[in-house]
């Protein structure tokens, strides 16, 4: 009988101690994911290379190996201003850090440097089940106009071992459904804006197509004799747009980017409490300026590096 491939279940859970199993169940840890994929085995093979008179190859060895994850989710709210949302686990994977704050009630994701958090995940494949161990990540957010906004993980984590086991009941009622990109539902790319506790204020609003995001992790999968270890040894933030422009907006970001100036920027997902996703960066720099075109329309494309004011703060996410 085919193994199907829509029966897929996805379990993630934040891990007490780095590497042991932490156990997600479907009913606590499901995850609602779009395009699941899975490398049971991305190993390094060990070459024999053997000389037996003839021509002809030898057997691999099967060397230091690892697991890689990669899925999606769509991006929304908890239903809840003060309550993290369902993929709130997933990002402390991919070295965030989760706070909850008042006035307003709202949860904040920031990046951080040290104290980085792992997760198991069971990744169940219609009766077989694949699980990482002391996994790490990065992750894409992608808010276009049209599409849902999603966030792309790719996962690297330790083998945990694959076992013939019926898949388990998925609970989901946490992941909630997205606002759809389209003028009703967001605030558009704002260059020069100010954020505090949970509000953006001041800036331009530019007519855009929406943001890509890449949180720039640089993730590592290092075999020892002793240990193997997935960790994240940097970040390098950035993120792309195209902007409908005027000739004296695109004259006046042109200067920006000839003299290396930073800039703020703010995005809004989403207008209701408890659905609504504020991305806000201090020090964004305008670099590689291009020409495209939409319906015969002229924009006007920039690739974004978004650096560090005073360390791990060179972008965040709240959740209103």
């Amino acid at each position: 009988m085919p193994r199907r491939i829509k029966n897929t279940i996805v379990t993630a859970k934040v891990e007490t101690t780095v590497g042991t199993d932490a156990a997600p169940t479907g009913a606590a840890n499901a995850v609602l994911v779009s395009d699941a994929t899975v490398t049971p085995l991305d190993a390094q093979s060990i070459d024999r290379a053997l000389i037996r008179g003839s021509f002809g190859g030898s057997e691999q060895l099967v060397g230091p190996a690892s697991v890689k994850l990669s899925y999606s989710v769509e991006l929304a709210g908890s239903g809840a201003a003060a309550t993290p949302p369902a993929w709130g686990a997933l990002l402390q994977g991919c070295a965030v850090a989760e706070g909850l704050l008042t006035t307003p009630a709202r949860v904040e994701y920031t990046p951080v440097s040290s104290g980085l958090k792992t997760l198991t995940q069971y990744y169940y494949d219609d009766g077989l089940v694949h699980k990482l161990l002391a996994s790490m990540g990065n992750c894409t957010l992608s808010a276009k106009v049209g599409e849902r906004p999603m966030l792309r993980f790719e996962w690297t984590g330790l083998d945990g071992g694959i076992v013939a086991t019926p898949n388990p009941t998925g609970t989901f009622t946490a992941w909630k459904k997205p606002v759809a990109m389209t003028k009703a539902n967001v605030i558009d790319i704002t260059l020069g804006a100010t954020y505090a506790a949970g509000v953006l204020t001041d800036g331009t609003i530019y007519n855009s197509t929406g943001l890509e995001l890449n949180f720039g992790n640089t993730v590592n999968f290092t075999p020892m004799l002793s240990t193997e270890v997935v960790d994240i040894a940097d970040r390098q933030s950035t993120a792309t747009v195209e902007m409908e422009l005027t000739a004296a907006q695109e004259a006046a970001l042109m200067v920006k980017v000839r003299a290396n100036e930073t800039q703020s920027l703010g995005f809004t997902i989403g207008t209701a409490s408890g659905n609504k996703v504020l991305i806000f960066a201090p020090a964004v720099q305008l670099t590689n300026p291009r020409k495209s075109e939409l319906n015969g329309n002229r924009l006007i494309g920039f690739d974004l590096r978004l650096v560090p004011v005073n360390g791990n703060d060179e972008w965040r996410m709240v959740c209103l």
